[in-house]
């Protein structure tokens, strides 16, 4: 990763006591030997349980999850997971489960946070999470993640959590079909997406779409607008004050946004990001933007192939720039068994893994080592894209500011939808950064 970036969430504010959502809504093989500088941790004495705290309950996020725990389960056949999984549209229900429990000392065994001002400026910040830096130098994990990667899930020379992924937010899928049948160029710019939108729509194809019912998935579209318009390095100054959010681009760029919204199905505001994934899948709507967990949806839910039934390109001004999202777990403070936990975290860590995880949510690995001949042509252009690109912190993920900077610019997106009222938006936001 870019230390640019990186550096700069050091300089965001505490945010609330909450943590935000990912791209959420609602068959394992015989372990191989570890991975040179790995150790096999111990197993624990009978009747041993962990709790993992997530809100992959949705599809291709659920199965990744599940061919996880059983991967552990095979090795620790005598500690028992539970699923402690919560339902609900991008970790809404989660967040407010998880910061109930932590309040009130009862921790799970451990818990789905993204990496950055997500779980620095809140979990760490706030004296709720273990440093496991033992645990790196036990399993030889320093030059196994990338080490921006790693200063990513650290505060005040401390590691705090675990990768298990990488995700990319800055993905258009596409119906293939619709575009061979009319004969149209995939967009790569805001010029041509208006020209190919006017152009279906014309035609009776629904262009883009969109599924806000909770507004985050707004919020996805809108950061991916804003790196369009603005670029990786000036995407990223929004958030930390070196940049104002009513600087006249970011004003284009909102602008560009509201007229996105013509071309989106009528009943957005109904649907989840699956919902709209499936628009496209079915051939009602010919584009989305989500993040590539859209990938384990279309694949292993939908049973889509890729490259056939459905692509994918940078969103429109993006190409060279990727849009980070990391899942990452760690050890709570005061949970009951931690060393059961760390069990539990030195599997998710592993080779196996990552490789049992990733290539069902539709991600790619965190670690630099792990097997690519796993990953289908999506997974390996992506882990390509990633090594080269230029990289931003997703602002719609929790990567890229406080929580509760995140949780205004829902809210203030929410109003956004219904009214678009630029300067109303702009306003907004701009005073929840400054504060």
């Amino acid at each position: 990763m870019k230390k640019k970036w990186l550096l700069r969430f050091s300089a965001l504010a505490l945010s609330l006591l909450t943590v935000t959502a990912c791209g959420a809504d609602e068959s394992t093989s015989e372990p191989t030997k570890e991975q040179e500088g790995e150790q096999t941790p111990q197993a624990s004495s009978d009747g041993e349980v962990v709790e993992i705290f997530s809100w992959w309950t949705g599809a291709g996020e659920e199965d990744g999850l599940l061919a996880l725990i059983d991967l552990f389960e095979e090795q620790y056949p005598d500690i028992t997971v539970e699923n402690a999984a919560v339902a609900g549209g991008a970790g809404t229900n989660a967040k407010a489960v998880l910061t109930s429990r932590i309040q009130g000392n009862d921790p799970p065994g451990t818990f789905q946070v993204h990496g950055g001002a997500e779980l620095n400026d809140s979990w760490v910040a706030a004296g709720q999470m273990e440093p496991i830096n033992d645990l790196y130098e036990q399993e030889g994990w320093m030059d196994k993640f990338p080490q921006d990667l790693i200063e990513l899930v650290s505060k005040d020379g401390d590691i705090y959590s675990v990768p298990v992924n990488i995700h990319r937010s800055n993905v258009l899928w596409y119906n293939t079909a619709i575009f061979e049948e009319h004969g149209l160029e995939v967009p790569t710019t805001f010029d041509e997406f208006f020209a190919v939108a006017e152009e279906l729509q014309s035609k009776g194809v629904t262009p883009l779409a969109l599924g806000d019912r909770e507004p985050w998935t707004a919020s996805h579209l809108l950061e991916n607008v804003l790196l369009g318009v603005l670029g990786a390095d000036n995407y990223s100054a929004l958030w930390t004050g070196e940049r104002s959010f009513d600087d006249p681009s970011v004003v284009e760029a909102v602008e560009i946004f509201g007229e996105m919204l013509n071309y989106v199905n009528e009943d957005h505001s109904s649907r989840n990001w699956q919902d709209a994934a499936q628009l496209v899948a079915n051939g009602e709507a010919a584009m989305n933007v989500m993040g590539d967990w859209a990938k384990g949806y279309f694949v292993n839910d939908l049973n889509l192939t890729v490259k056939e039934d459905f692509g994918w390109v940078p969103t429109p001004g993006t190409e060279g720039s990727f849009m980070v999202i990391t899942d990452t777990f760690g050890l709570p403070k005061g949970v009951s068994n931690p060393e059961t936990v760390k069990q539990f975290l030195a599997v998710l860590g592993s080779v196996d893994g990552q490789d049992a995880f990733n290539p069902l949510k539709g991600s790619i690995p965190a670690r630099v080592d792990a097997d690519l001949s796993k990953y289908d042509v999506y997974g390996q252009e992506t882990i390509e894209d990633f090594n080269n690109g230029e990289l931003a912190p997703s602002l719609a993920h929790g990567s890229a500011a406080s929580e509760g900077v995140v949780t205004q610019f829902n809210q203030a997106i929410n109003i956004f939808v219904t009214q678009r009222d630029v300067n109303q938006f702009v306003d907004s936001v701009k005073m929840a950064i400054e504060r």
